[in-house]
């Protein structure tokens, strides 16, 4: 399994003009062959910070994702703001099992 998580941090007011396109990447993004969890949630206690978590069932599919219209898009809607930070990062994972 592939897991991509980290941080996009915008200014409070442009995070509020880009939640459409945001909105839009996320459900195309759930509909792609490969995707197992993608998700942006905005901080509570950081206004403007966003966490991001994803994962893919391989690079591959991860790959495809990068090249797809939809992430072009969201790409175009930032170019309209200030990003502020990005930190992303790249996790591949051997196994996982339930908590408990």
């Amino acid at each position: 399994m592939i897991i991509v998580s980290g941080t996009l941090r915008l200014s409070p007011g442009d995070l509020a003009s880009v939640r459409v396109a945001a909105a839009a990447v996320v459900t195309a993004t759930r509909a792609e062959a490969g995707c197992i969890t993608y998700s942006f949630a905005e901080d509570l206690l950081e206004a403007g910070l966003v966490r991001i978590y994803e994962e893919w069932e391989s690079r591959e599919a991860l790959a495809a994702h990068g090249r797809s219209g939809h992430v072009a898009a969201w790409h175009r809607a930032l170019a309209t703001v200030s990003v502020l930070g990005r930190n992303l990062q790249v996790i591949e994972a051997g196994k996982a099992e339930p908590l408990g």
